[in-house]
């Protein structure tokens, strides 16, 4: 993932409408920028729910939540309609922009290796920088305090510092 500090490269891809969003045309707003690795599966999908949920309070910092994987605009829209998501899905069928946030990685997975999308998400502020990373996302992480459980959301984490950047 690029890291914190630098400024955000540009990107023009296409939602799950097939309608072009370019990065310099969200100039003056935060963003909230995560990759995932496909539509319809688990913890994409809870993870996309979860960002639609939140949807209200990142209205209400000035953020738009855009997710992007290298899904096809049509496969995005199914997603959509499928989940009821309300949050936008970018489509990067080449890669290219995936790999310039350096997000298109090797992966292992039952000793098979292939190029893949790690989670990860950034803020990018109104002014085109990179804010904030997190690398190598868990969407929900079970824990213990004092014997007691809870759950670390993401979405919860991403919103927690977007406000603190904000205020």
């Amino acid at each position: 993932m690029i890291e914190e500090g630098s400024k955000a490269l540009e990107f023009c891809l296409p939602n799950q409408d097939d309608v072009e969003i370019c990065l310099r045309d969200l100039k003056g707003k935060w963003i909230v920028l995560y990759f995932y690795p496909k539509d319809n599966t688990p913890g994409c999908t809870t993870e996309a729910c979860d960002f639609t949920e939140a949807t209200p309070d990142f209205a209400g910092l000035n953020a738009v939540i855009l997710g992007v994987s290298a899904d096809s605009p049509k496969k995005h829209r199914n997603f959509i309609e499928k989940q009821d998501l309300g949050i936008t899905l970018l489509s990067d069928e080449s890669t290219e922009m995936m790999q310039a946030y350096d997000v298109w990685k090797l992966k292992k997975n039952y000793g098979r290796e292939y190029m893949g999308i790690v989670r990860s998400t950034c803020i990018i502020s109104p002014e085109g920088e990179i804010v904030a990373v997190w690398e190598n996302v868990k969407v929900r992480q079970k824990r213990k305090k004092n014997g007691e459980p809870y759950e670390i959301v993401h979405v919860e984490e991403v919103k927690k510092k977007l406000t603190e950047l904000q205020g």
